[in-house]
């Protein structure tokens, strides 16, 4: 391989794991709206807002940085994608807007917290759905010709990227769910590990049903599947599913608080993988290529260097944030 083709794989790697980490900073947080619903306690709700408010704010950096990355990496990708997935796309970013305005105001009232209680809900799951939906629309590939988009409006809504939608809504659930077993305590702890059990086996089905639709999207994804050597590189990913969710199972059972979450985000990482693996070598399945859609060396060395300087900065914040903030959180204690 070349030096510029090195560094395109190395900034696929930055922007796959970007993207992965906002997943999980930000996933349970918009669990947690999600689930919001559920809970139609005050206190309750004070509680799990409580949970989050310390460490929610910066989330989206992340999201930023792997959508700029790949604006600034990888701009031909970044040029045929978009047009593909306006919608989706808007329809997160007005999810995440409203989330993120309902989080800071209804704290400042009492008369209309109920209003801004739904717009958290409201929002989380609309933002939670589109990226989703934008995930499967990647997955099963667009139109393209002479190196842009060439598909319509709607193309990016299909039976299967609704599948994923849902999938990813109900992970967050599950992710959102396990972390007020790990940050709560009583009745509340109690009730979100009877969520937990519910949305473990959804989680799981959602899962399976991704799994078996996928193969069939394109006959690569099963050749790369299933295909000979090639099984022996891959079956190792649902087997670490099927070993993971034995152990989340075992502590849901004996309600070890600590390990839910964890454990779920071994879920995440697990399917996270096989999306790599699917893809592979791949930015715009079947269409585009990592070494295709390259930015010129010179401009992705110079954002190397800046990157390898902030990426440690803010995991190193963020990690500072969460150990400060760490331990269970009780009723009329918190953030605000």
């Amino acid at each position: 391989m070349s030096f510029a083709a090195d560094l395109a794989t190395i900034w696929a790697f930055i922007i796959a794991f970007a993207v992965f980490v906002y997943v999980v900073m930000d996933g349970f947080d918009l669990g947690l709206g999600i689930l919001f619903p559920l809970f139609p306690q005050k206190a309750d709700r004070d509680v799990i807002m409580n949970t989050v408010a310390p460490v929610w704010d910066g989330n989206e950096t992340w999201l930023v940085l792997g959508g700029g990355g790949m604006m600034a990496a990888f701009p031909l990708a970044y040029a045929v994608l978009m047009p593909a997935l306006y919608t989706p796309v808007i329809a997160m970013l007005l999810g995440l807007v409203f989330r993120g305005v309902a989080f800071e105001f209804r704290w400042r009232t009492q008369k209309a917290r109920n209003k801004w209680d739904l717009a958290f809900a409201g929002g989380s799951l609309v933002a939670s759905l589109a990226q989703g939906i934008a995930l499967g629309a990647v997955l099963q590939g667009v139109h393209v010709e002479g190196r842009q988009y060439a598909g319509g409006w709607w193309d990016w809504l299909t039976p299967f990227s609704i599948l994923t939608g849902a999938a990813l809504v109900i992970g967050y659930a599950l992710l959102g769910a396990t972390w007020l077993v790990l940050k709560t305590e009583g009745e509340l702890r109690d009730r979100a590990y009877h969520l937990s059990w519910v949305l473990v086996i959804a989680m799981l089905c959602a899962i399976g049903a991704v799994s078996i639709a996928t193969p069939f999207l394109h006959v690569q994804y099963t050749h790369r599947w299933f295909a000979w050597p090639n099984i022996i590189l891959t079956a190792p990913v649902p087997i670490a599913v099927a070993g993971v969710t034995v152990l989340l199972v075992r502590a849901l059972t004996n309600k070890y608080d600590h390990q839910p979450f964890f454990l779920s985000l071994a879920l995440f990482a697990l399917s996270y993988a096989g999306l790599g693996i699917s893809m592979y070598p791949y930015i715009v399945p079947q269409s585009i290529t990592i070494w295709q859609a390259a930015a010129p060396e010179n401009s992705q060395v110079f954002m190397l260097v800046g990157v390898s300087v902030l990426i440690p900065l803010i995991l190193a914040y963020t990690a500072w944030a969460y150990w400060v903030f760490r331990g269970k959180v009780r009723p009329g204690h918190g953030y605000h």
